[in-house]
């Protein structure tokens, strides 16, 4: 079936890109100018990612020195893409909220190091370890908090329910770990900070932000959600290869990923954090330090990730191999993609923004046009690739070493390592079983290294909390842009367990039950990713696992695994009931229920439909409707989808404002509506059919059924 499956529910990750291997860009000859590299280093970044346009600026002592753009505004509009159009920042949005919350520190409003139910006094958790929670943790990551992120995406929607909600959804919520045991990446946490600036302010979050940084440094050409501006500015963003642009991106969550900006603003934004003109000294000193080392982390720190507070490394390759420190923190949403390299000693700046395309590379791009702008000024950046540790191949392996044989696992990946008596280390992924598997040698340095012993190296690791992670190194170069190291936990060493026949019987059926989300708000981007969410290959499991979480008994699984950096991040505790016949899932908010749920579509006349009475969406499945062309009129907030057999879009008011489609054959369907009724006339054959539906009904309409 297409749909969703809960065991891949377990695994979903929010705001996470991946990396892979691009295609080498084409031969071109050296450019002569900063202006020509720039162009063209945005240029790989965009064809590296895929991007459909892009954006880029570098900020220099005070002023924009060079910007530029590539690519189409649009698809379809015969409009030409502008240095003022704007892009969402994603996750750089941190930094926003990271810089007003040290603005309030430095006015004495804030204590770091204080708890936050000091300025938070209604925030709860179902674990009494929140009240160790500080201000700090909120900002290197370390707060322990998982994922909450419940109507968060959306579009054409400047809904805050998220962020206003938050304490509430918190309140029913463990933490994955000890506050400040390790860092690792956390959206939720910058959220909480959101409302630890509103609370100490007495002011929204996007009104602090205007009003204490926007307005008062000239940027002007950055705005929220919430803002009024003219939207049509905004970039057009697609899904894939589709020509039919999609709504605005809007993020609940501002101060996590948000805001909107130009790339000269942005880097402009970025030229604030290099002197003491927004913060103080001791303040952006704070912000650059290592926090990432307070906790568990890979001795070795070559990365991309080394937090900071809000930054996402405070030591960015290849300038930290030149005792250079730069500072970077990239965005990705679902469709926008951004990156700010930061360089405090030489006061530059540089931002990369495109619609669709990959942070990293933009990060990357950045990188390269500050490694020119150092160069013009004398300063030379060797960007000599890094090789790994020497080590010689070695046939005597510690027998010790096969113990680290078995099963590892990260939010979103599930390994097996196998390790034989003579050296050799089997890497199969469980997540997807049909890839191929890696294998690595025994070196005399306790790694595993590839055939070369020079490309890549795994090495397991014992850590100071007693549990064994996998970690990796290896380095890349991307031509045209730069050094990509990597120096990560990938994964944690599990133990299977073996459940009891009725429980094991229990999680067999429920990982093979497909489910159908109920509680997400009818203009949330859930609802365009449930195609591309479902075609992932179903894994193997490890037993007495589903993905990352551990099963605790029949009905609920907890999220097991506490990486650092990027491997352990969004994770969530799963329960699951039967109601009426049906399976839900609840994972920390967001609900399920299994795919039976869907009933099939009436066409008869006067016929109509509620929402489910608690409010959640109802779906139905085509089946004989199939082949009608139905006409949809909505009165007041609301929208529909119609997917088909394959599990993609082919229709919705909400993303593509459409009114009419033709229902699929084996197709599904979801009707959602805020308030007032849904009428769909069909054209043919001529009959006609009404749905009245409520979102969140307050029980002022009637139990959904056929009359």
């Amino acid at each position: 079936m297409w749909k969703k499956r809960l065991s891949a529910l377990a695994l979903t990750a929010v705001m996470a890109v991946s990396i892979s291997a691009p295609a080498l860009a084409a031969e071109t000859e050296a450019p002569a100018t900063r202006e020509e590299s720039a162009a063209l280093a945005a240029q790989y970044a965009a064809q590296y990612g895929g991007a459909v346009s892009v954006q880029y600026a570098v900020w220099q002592d005070g002023e924009i020195t060079i910007s530029g753009h590539a690519g189409v505004y649009s698809k379809s509009e015969n409009r030409v893409l502008l240095d003022t159009d704007l892009y969402g920042i994603g996750s750089v949005s941190k930094m926003y909220v990271t810089a007003a919350v040290m603005q309030l520190a430095d006015q004495g409003k804030i204590d770091l190091d204080a708890p936050v139910t000091k300025y938070l006094p209604d925030f709860r958790m179902a674990d009494e370890r929140y009240k160790d929670i500080t201000v700090r943790m909120l900002l290197n990551h370390s707060s322990g908090l998982m994922s909450a992120s419940h109507n968060m995406l959306l579009f054409a929607d400047d809904d805050r329910s998220a962020t206003e909600n938050l304490l509430e959804t918190l309140s029913t919520q463990r933490l994955a770990a000890d506050p400040g045991a390790y860092s690792v990446y956390c959206n939720t946490g910058f959220t909480l900070a959101e409302l630890v600036v509103e609370a100490v302010s007495g002011k929204t979050f996007p009104e602090y932000l205007h009003e204490s940084i926007l307005v008062p440094n000239g940027l002007e050409n950055t705005f929220t959600p919430q803002d009024e501006f003219d939207a049509s500015r905004l970039v057009k963003t697609y899904l894939g290869e589709d020509p039919r642009a999609l709504p605005q991106d809007c993020l609940g969550t501002v101060g996590t990923g948000g805001i909107y900006a130009s790339a000269a603003d942005l880097a402009a934004f970025g030229g604030l954090l290099c002197s003491d003109g927004l913060l103080t000294s001791a303040s952006l000193d704070a912000m650059a330090a290592p926090e990432y080392s307070s906790g568990i982390w890979p001795d070795d720190t070559d990365d991309i990730l080394s937090f900071g507070l809000g930054w996402d490394t405070v030591s960015l390759a290849p300038f930290g191999y030149n005792d250079i420190q730069a500072l970077a923190k990239g965005g990705d949403t679902q469709y926008y993609h951004a990156a700010l390299v930061v360089l405090p000693e030489y006061n530059m700046a540089a931002a990369v923004l495109t619609s669709g395309g990959v942070s990293t590379y933009n990060q990357m791009a950045a990188s390269r046009m500050l490694i020119d702008a150092l160069t013009e000024q004398g300063v030379a950046v060797d960007e000599t690739v890094p090789s790994l540790p020497a080590a010689n191949p070695s046939q005597s392996m510690p027998a010790g070493m096969l113990d680290y044989s078995g099963y590892y696992a990260s939010t979103l990946q599930q390994f097996k390592v196998d390790i034989s008596a003579d050296g050799v280390l089997t890497l199969q992924s469980l997540t997807v079983p049909s890839s191929p598997a890696q294998t690595f040698y025994y070196f005399d340095d306790g790694s595993f290294r590839d055939e070369t012993g020079t490309a890549a190296m795994v090495k397991p690791v014992v850590e100071e909390n007693g549990e064994t992670y996998l970690w990796q190194k290896a380095y890349a170069f991307l031509p045209g842009l730069t050094v990509l190291p990597t120096s990560n936990y990938v994964a944690q060493k599990v133990e299977p367990v073996q459940l009891s026949e009725a429980v094991q019987a229990a999680w067999d059926r429920w990982n093979t039950t497909s489910v159908l989300p109920l509680n997400e708000k009818y203009t949330s981007q859930v609802w365009l990713s449930l195609g591309t969410a479902s075609a992932a290959e179903l894994p193997e499991y490890i037993p007495g696992y589903v993905g990352a979480q551990k099963i605790a008994d029949t009905n609920h699984s907890q999220f097991a695994v506490q990486v650092p950096g990027n491997a352990g991040r969004d994770g969530s505790d799963i329960t699951i009931t039967e109601r009426d016949g049906h399976i839900w899932m609840d994972a920390q908010g967001l609900l399920y229920a299994d795919a039976s749920i869907a009933q099939p579509i009436y066409c008869g006349a006067g016929a109509y439909s509620t929402v489910q009475p608690d409010g959640y969406a109802r779906w139905y499945t085509v089946d004989s409707a199939a082949g009608l062309t139905i006409q949809v009129e909505i009165e007041g907030n609301g929208g529909f989808y119609v997917y088909d057999a394959a599990g993609s879009l082919t229709a919705s008011s909400v993303v593509w404002g459409d009114s009419t489609v033709t229902l699929p054959e084996n197709g599904i369907s979801i009707l959602l509506c805020a308030s007032h009724v849904i009428c769909i006339n069909c054209i043919t054959p001529q009959e006609s059919f009404f749905f009245e539906a409520a979102y969140f009904s307050t029980g002022s309409h009637p139990e959904g059924k056929w009359r």
